[in-house]
């Protein structure tokens, strides 16, 4: 589906991230975990890039996607974009979805990469899904960690999602994981892990990791679902 619309809102996630939210026409349809693309007006020129939603599809009123904003052309005009400013939206696309096929999921997430496993628990939660999820997320700081709030508070509601955060900086106050995800943090926090399908999303050189991981975990191919984000423009 393929259409012209408007921004409707721009939160702030993290120093660095930040979510755009456009309204939802009610004829849109879209499974957790899917993507879509997005043209801007900036300078003269259409820039056009594609995103995971970091909304739920159980959100009627908008649709969101969430970016790391850099020194590219493409987020330049996000930092200039404002309510009511034109853009267009051609989606949904993309296999990379859960919709409770699963009894038991294991989401691991690097930094931008937890935006499709943003729209997976909230879709979850809000639906009921009986299926048991448990999400690992890696980012250097506490403060680098996006929808933390959203997520510890979908964990209180749901009594089938875990939340496991881990940072490489800690802070003195930190009382979460620290490190890489690695095996031995996927065996002390999933003993069962076995009986796991396993997601990964993150930059090219995490998922590569995610991918050796599970595959020294003893686990078959087939136990694993990746999703690389590629362009960080």
């Amino acid at each position: 589906m393929k259409y012209e619309t408007t921004f409707q809102s721009v939160i702030p996630r993290t120093p660095s991230i930040t979510s755009f939210r456009f309204p939802r026409p009610a004829e849109l349809d879209y499974k957790a975990g899917q993507y879509f693309f997005v043209t801007l007006r900036h300078q003269g020129k259409e820039l056009i890039h594609h995103f995971s939603y970091s909304s739920s599809p159980t959100e009627k009123n908008h649709i969101e996607f969430t970016k790391r904003l850099s020194d590219s052309e493409y987020s330049d005009a996000l930092r200039a974009a404002k309510a009511e400013d034109w853009v267009q939206i051609d989606g949904p696309y993309g296999k990379f979805t859960f919709e409770g096929e699963y009894p038991k999921i294991a989401l691991l997430a690097g930094g931008i990469g937890i935006t499709p496993f943003i729209s997976i628990c909230k879709n979850a939660t809000d639906k009921g899904l009986s299926s048991q999820i448990v999400l690992f997320f890696s980012c250097r700081t506490p403060s680098d960690i996006p929808f933390r709030e959203e997520l510890e508070e979908l964990a209180r509601k749901n009594r089938n999602l875990k939340v496991n955060f881990t940072v490489n900086e800690a802070t003195p106050d930190w009382t979460g994981l620290t490190g890489n995800i690695n095996q031995d943090m996927i065996k002390k926090e999933l003993p069962d892990y076995k009986d796991y399908v396993f997601y990964s999303c993150g930059p090219p050189a995490m998922v590569k990791a995610m991918q050796a991981l599970i595959e020294n975990l003893g686990l078959s191919k087939d136990r694993l679902k990746l999703e690389f984000f590629t362009g960080y423009t």
